[in-house]
């Protein structure tokens, strides 16, 4: 192990630290998703009772979206000082409540209000790729980030069919055909399973492998850096940082727009059904069961071939490839060829997301929650940018110019140099401590070891 990080994966397990983290990871993450996205199968119906305009609903959705990206921000670097656990309770507590309020919403910016709120559940993303990032070691790190994210990513898909599909339909009967009463009180069942899930990750899990931050800090056992407000400098000031929040933007926003725009896709341009079209749109979602898991599996073998020269690569090629996916999409005008693009488009958005999170937690380990909230809210970013690309212009400029945005996205993995680290076109491999990310000569220094063995000896 390094510093403790697990170097495996036993999925069937549910010890404590490290897979008790994993396992609550992508499941908090799930569970986030289904409070976020509960409210999206009810929209037509509330739309309709509230006498909302489409211009009212697209605000919410933008703002639903958009709130996520100022939450990731500042996720990044409370994660440096307070770890993942509370806080990833917190945000599924906050968005829980906010959940159960759908049925008070009265008006277009009440909607907006709940939305902006119900939205801090995607920063869970955060303290979920932070948390795996501190338990699992170098070799296995990008593998560990994709599996719980892409895992976690599921849930967008599985929300709108159990709330839409299911939920919804029972609590129409329940209230005797009232579909506004129905709608009013269904989101109550996301938020509890919200609430519950996040008393569980406070109380039955740790925020890394020797333990939780308060007596970790205490004994000097974890990288520091600083303040938070030094966190999100130092991390804000790395280059690379914002390098892959544009390349996140480019592959998890297209996702997240994609998601928006696919069914209704399928019907302008190919007539299909809305639920024909719902189920097309589907496969991007539930590609996440392991397409973003090869994106980190491979990100992480290339680590082994070429260091981190090799996880650059792996990013460059799959962004290239994506944006060409995109391309002959937009190009594509049967509906089998569509679908059949529609499979590899997806599968190399996914894979990118998972070999960006190879990276992340190299580019400035003591300050890595504030690295992984910027690249995160890049995500959400794109999805905003995206969005109103599709708002704006018809699909096939649109798509094409989206596959554009991200073929030139790949160039900018050429610009990628993380400290100790050679990049695609210069610098070289140094002796680095992968914990505090300085340069070391001979032996990883030990200075905390005394803060070990007396956190040992008192039994934490």
């Amino acid at each position: 192990m390094q510093d403790d990080k697990a170097v495996e994966f036993r999925l069937i397990r549910s010890n404590r630290p490290h897979m008790r983290a994993f396992h609550n990871s992508w499941w908090g993450f799930f569970v986030a998703f289904f409070c976020w996205f509960a409210i999206v199968p009810l929209l037509g119906d509330i739309q309709s009772d509230l006498g909302l305009s489409d211009h009212e609903v697209f605000v919410s959705n933008i703002v639903g979206v958009g709130g996520t990206i100022l939450v990731r921000f500042i996720l990044g670097p409370l994660c440096d000082q307070y770890g993942p656990r509370r806080l990833f309770s917190l945000v599924l507590v906050i968005s829980s409540i906010a959940t159960a309020c759908t049925g008070l919403v009265q008006t277009a910016t009440g909607l907006s209000v709940l939305r902006f709120f119900t939205g801090i559940a995607g920063g869970a993303f955060v303290t979920c790729q932070y948390w795996t990032s501190r338990m699992f070691a170098k070799e296995i790190v990008g593998s560990a980030n994709a599996l719980v994210g892409g895992w976690g990513n599921v849930g967008a898909t599985f929300t709108p069919l159990v709330v839409g599909g299911a939920l919804y339909p029972l609590f129409i009967t329940i209230c005797g055909g009232n579909s506004e009463l129905a709608w009013r009180t269904v989101s109550i069942v996301p938020a509890f399973v919200g609430l519950v899930t996040g008393i569980a990750i406070l109380y039955t899990t740790d925020d890394s492998p020797r333990g939780n931050y308060s007596e970790l800090k205490k004994h000097g056992i974890i990288p520091k850096c600083g303040s938070v407000k030094n966190s999100a400098v130092q991390g804000a000031k790395n280059f690379n940082s914002w390098l892959l929040f544009v390349q996140y933007a480019c592959c998890f926003g297209v996702e997240l727009a994609m998601n928006a725009a696919t069914a209704k896709y399928y019907r302008d341009v190919f007539g299909q059904s809305s639920s024909s079209s719902v189920a097309i749109a589907g496969i991007f979602g539930w590609l996440n069961l392991f397409a973003r898991a090869l994106g980190g599996f491979v990100s992480d073998w290339a680590m082994t071939v070429n260091s981190m020269r090799g996880r650059i690569w792996v990013q460059a090629t799959l962004l290239l490839l994506l944006g060409i996916s995109i391309i002959i999409f937009a190009n594509t005008h049967d509906l089998a060829g569509s679908i059949i693009v529609l499979v590899f488009f997806s599968l190399f958005v996914q894979a990118t997301e998972g070999s960006t999170f190879g990276i992340v937690p190299y580019v400035n380990p003591p300050c890595m929650g504030t690295v992984i909230g910027i690249v995160g809210a890049g995500g959400n970013a794109g999805a905003v940018a995206f969005g109103f690309i599709f708002r704006s212009l018809d699909y096939h400029t649109a798509y094409t110019t989206i596959g554009a945005i991200v073929i030139f996205s790949s160039l900018l993995s050429c610009l990628i140099s993380i400290k100790g680290f050679a990049g695609i076109f210069w610098g070289r491999d140094e002796d680095v401590d992968k914990e505090t990310g300085e340069i070391v000569i001979g032996e990883t220094p030990t200075a905390s070891s005394e803060g070990v063995d007396e956190l040992e000896s008192s039994g934490v």
